[in-house]
């Protein structure tokens, strides 16, 4: 295997999501999983990063596994503290910010 290939965990595979605490500053984002009609990644954001306005062609899930942000949607914001979850329908708008450092765990189901 190719030393920068990026490992994508196997059917059946254990990926431990535990928080990053200390680790979380030299953290980076990591896609855990792909399929033709799943991906799962740890989205690993720095204090003030922000991901612009986008949208997702699929439903998608954010897990907040440490830290906290905050969801843009064109109507409202959403908070999203440690611990929270959230579930969206494809084709939704929405930006996020960091607020503190954070790890999420973004899950996509991917259309046919």
């Amino acid at each position: 295997m190719n030393a920068m290939a990026l490992h994508h965990a196997a059917s059946g595979e254990v990926v431990d999501l535990a928080p990053l605490r200390d680790r979380l500053q030299q953290a980076h984002t990591a896609a855990l999983v792909k399929t033709d009609s799943f991906e799962a990644i740890r989205l690993v954001l720095r204090a003030g990063e922000t991901l612009p306005a986008h949208t997702v062609s699929g439903q998608f899930t954010l897990f907040c596994l440490e830290g906290r942000i905050v969801l843009d949607l064109p109507d409202k914001s959403l908070s999203l503290d440690a611990h929270q979850w959230v579930f969206f329908d494809s084709g939704v708008t929405h930006g996020v910010r960091a607020i503190e450092p954070s790890s999420l765990l973004l899950t996509i189901l991917l259309p046919d």
